[in-house]
Formats: C-alpha cells, structure tokens, sequence
C-alpha cells in the first residue's frame, strides 16, 4: 500500500473523511491566499468550476515544492448560484446573507481535488453535487444560525450536511463526500491503482 499522502488543508473535515476510508495522510496545510486567487480568477471570468480547480491545484502545487516523491491532495469547494461563485463566510451577517440568496433555490456544490507530485499536478477530479434549499423566513435562518459554533460556520461553509444543515434541504442530489468537500471514493480509486 501506498506511504502517508499529504494533505494540503487544515480542514478537520477532509482529513475524518480520509481517516473513514483508511487513507493514511499527514496534513500540511497549504495557507495559500485564495482571496487574491479568486478575485483575479473572477475578473477574467472564469466558472465557479474553474476556480475550485485552480485553487485545489494551487494548494497541492505549492506543498508538493517541498516534498520530493510524496503525493500531496489539494482540494477546494464552492458554491455556485447560477453561475455566481460563494464563498465561505468571514462573519455571522454574511453567513445570513448567503443563506438569504440560496433561500428556495437550487444551488450546486462543487468540490475539486488534485494530486501533484514535485510541484506539478498528476491527477485532479472535480464533483457537483446540486442541492435545493427549502424555503425560509429570515427568523427561521438566524435560528439555525444560532445552532452552529463558530468554528463549524468558518470551516465548512454554512450549511453542515453531516448535522444540522440537513434539515435546510428539499432535496439534495449528489455524493454527501462532495458536499463535505472531498469526493473521496475517486481519490481512493486512483490512489488504488497508482
């Protein structure tokens, strides 16, 4: 079997789902500053899609610099509204304001994942999930707000798929993995035959 990968993210989540399916990996987290990334991405008009793969590419690129012959997984996941990317809320009043815009409707989850080796990419998959959010009055999502510690808000965006955000959906279409932000059995499956 395949020495420890490493992770390049400080996502609590990403490395559990790694832990569940017996992935071995160290994590390194990357630090890359993925505002400046996106705000040069989003001028130059690039999909949601598009920026979640740049910046998992990113993230492993730059750890995989330093680690010679050891294979580093970069991920990344956005939200896209119709084409308009979302991103993880820096306060309690932009999580609302998020929250506000999905409200009623559909939206996708898009997760991306890259494998890099000596500083360049060797694999990279990315995933969508689509979910639609039930329909709220503003009271009922500062409730829910309200519930979250600030630590599970700032890390995994604003709905927890795994807890209590479930109860936020009509519906929801796609792998729970994604969602969480590690499509995790496509890992494995390369990893498998690498």
């Amino acid at each position: 079997m395949l020495n420890k990968i490493i992770l390049a993210s400080k996502s609590k989540v990403r490395k559990e789902i790694l832990d569940k399916h017996k992935i071995l990996c160290e994590v390194k987290p990357s630090n890359v500053d993925e505002d400046i990334v996106k705000e040069a991405l989003i001028k130059e008009t690039a999909s949601p899609e598009i920026i979640s793969k740049n910046l998992a590419e990113l993230k492993a690129n730059k750890i995989s610099l330093n680690e010679t012959d050891r294979l580093v997984l970069g991920a990344d996941s956005v939200i896209d509204l119709n084409g308009e990317l979302i991103s993880k809320p820096e306060s309690r009043e932009e999580a609302l304001e998020i929250l506000k815009k999905l409200n009623g409707k559909k939206h996708n989850l898009i997760s991306s994942v890259c494998i890099s080796k000596n500083g360049s990419m060797i694999w990279n998959h990315t995933d969508k999930a689509e979910l639609t959010m039930k329909d709220f009055s503003e009271n009922d999502l500062k409730t829910y707000l309200s519930k979250i510690s600030d630590e599970a808000l700032y890390a995994y965006n604003v709905y927890q798929i795994e807890g209590e955000g479930r109860n936020l959906f009509l519906n929801i279409t796609g792998d729970e993995n994604t969602i969480m932000g590690l499509p995790v059995l496509k890992i494995k499956e390369y990893l498998n035959n690498y």
